[in-house]
């Protein structure tokens, strides 16, 4: 037993953020079979295939194998192989019965941990057979979640969901919020900003293991996963968000938190409903890694900003830099998003002026392509929740077009351009960029990039 004991320990040590992972993708595929959580439709249900899904699925199986590989060591898995070799040629029924009423029982964490392993190489070969049919219904795919969600609550090693608060990962090692927290006075508030800031940290934790520099299918389905898992796991800040503002007095307080709450909302809706609508059908590698970059940098940015709203509320000196190293303002963030989208406008503007000359304005035309590409794939994510139809509505028309069709082109153009201006005259009005004007010559710069 203490051999079992320590190589698990050892393990944990060395294997860290192997055994996060694992954590975070466990909770992914737990929360990947509540409906909600994909957006589908009740009523699209008895006809909608679920085949994009489970193969999806199939590659987070893949993932959470490979890490098993690691965590276990070498002569643990061959003592685990040559014992299903055991089961399936040389016990008994009543040997085999007894082997697997010790495996359930858990009596050990090792035990825990193969019943795991046992339980995803199993699911590998069904999945791998279902597809093969390229049909698969929803009593399927819920019959598949209710296998797994009911093995990994069970686990008593691995199951993310058996505490609220898990002391391997949900730590907090910033002095700075320590302190804080420490000197909150009122015992319910120090209860509820300590859940706060333990929430939106695992967040982060759960958004470092999203991949966005591999195109690997198993990466992104990954990723995709733990970005679906996200949007449960924010709902339900939310709802605790609701239920917590009552019960604090300071009015100062709740309106910052009513705040966080609307902000949580938005943003949510701005990366479920719209960066990650139809997710499933994105058979394109590139377009799946943009969308999911999209919806990390925004979430990312989302907690990190809220992180650092709670801290000025109880020390209004803090630098998003004290807590974050790579830390960006909101005065950057207005300051980029308006110099690319007048950007965006001056090419607009300067496309006008050259249609004239067929090849100059063909020219500009695919520059301004190739500027809207590095628009969505970094900027996109700071447009607010209501500018981001409008622009990938603009986007997905223009990139669809051909200099040929050059008088769709101007009229989709010139439309667009009047809403650039009224989303500049916006962004004007922000706090953060009052008396600062827009750097012409950092426009004109980067326009030249592209021209």
């Amino acid at each position: 037993m203490d051999n079992q004991q320590n190589w698990i320990s050892e393990s944990k040590k060395e294997h860290r953020e192997l055994y996060s992972e694992l954590d975070v993708l466990l909770r992914s595929v737990d929360r990947f079979f509540n409906i909600e959580n994909i957006n589908v439709s009740q009523n699209d249900l008895p006809a909608k295939n679920f085949f994009n899904e489970i193969n999806s699925l199939r590659d987070v199986i893949y993932r959470i194998l490979a890490i098993f590989e690691v965590i276990i060591p070498e002569s643990k898995k061959n003592a685990y192989w040559f014992q299903k070799y055991a089961e399936s040629k040389l016990f008994s029924d009543y040997t085999r019965d007894i082997f697997k009423e010790k495996l359930y029982n858990q009596d050990s964490p090792e035990k825990s941990i193969f019943l795991l392993y046992d339980l995803f190489i199993n699911l590998k070969g069904i999945i791998t057979e279902l597809l093969k049919s390229g049909e698969i219904q929803y009593t399927s795919y819920v019959n598949i979640g209710q296998i797994i969600s009911k093995e990994i609550r069970g686990n008593k090693l691995l199951n993310p969901f058996l505490v609220e608060i898990n002391p391997d990962f949900d730590s907090i090692s910033n002095p700075l919020i320590k302190e804080i927290v420490k000197k909150i006075t009122e015992s319910e508030v120090r209860k509820i900003i300590s859940l706060i800031y333990i929430y939106l940290f695992r967040f982060l934790r759960f958004l470092k293991h999203i991949d966005i520099s591999s195109k690997n299918t198993i990466s992104l389905n990954s990723s995709l996963l733990i970005l679906i898992m996200l949007n449960s796991e924010l709902s339900l800040f939310r709802t605790f968000l609701r239920r917590s503002i009552p019960k604090i007095n300071n009015n100062d307080l709740k309106s910052l938190l009513n705040l966080l709450s609307y902000q949580f909302s938005m943003e949510t809706k701005r990366v479920f409903s719209q960066e990650l609508k139809d997710i499933f059908n994105a058979y394109n590698p590139e377009v799946l890694r943009g969308k999911i970059e999209n919806s990390k940098g925004i979430l990312n940015n989302l907690v990190e900003q809220s992180i650092l709203q709670i801290t000025q509320y109880f020390n209004k000196d803090t630098q998003g830099k004290d807590i974050f190293p790579n830390f960006v303002d909101k005065l950057s963030q207005s300051i980029r998003l308006r110099e690319d989208i007048f950007t965006l406008h001056r090419f607009i503007t300067l496309l006008e002026e050259q249609a004239a000359v067929p090849e100059v304005g063909r020219d500009v035309f695919k520059a301004m392509q190739n500027f809207i590409k590095d628009f969505q794939h970094s900027t996109s994510a700071l447009l607010r929740y209501d500018d981001y139809n409008e622009f990938n509505n603009f986007f997905n028309e223009i990139l669809s077009l051909h200099w040929l069709e050059q008088d769709r082109i101007l009229k989709i153009a010139k439309s667009f351009k009047i809403y650039l201006e009224t989303t500049l005259r916006n962004i004007a009005n922000r706090s953060e960029l009052k008396d600062i004007s827009v750097d012409i010559d950092k426009v004109e710069a980067n326009l030249k990039k592209y021209i």
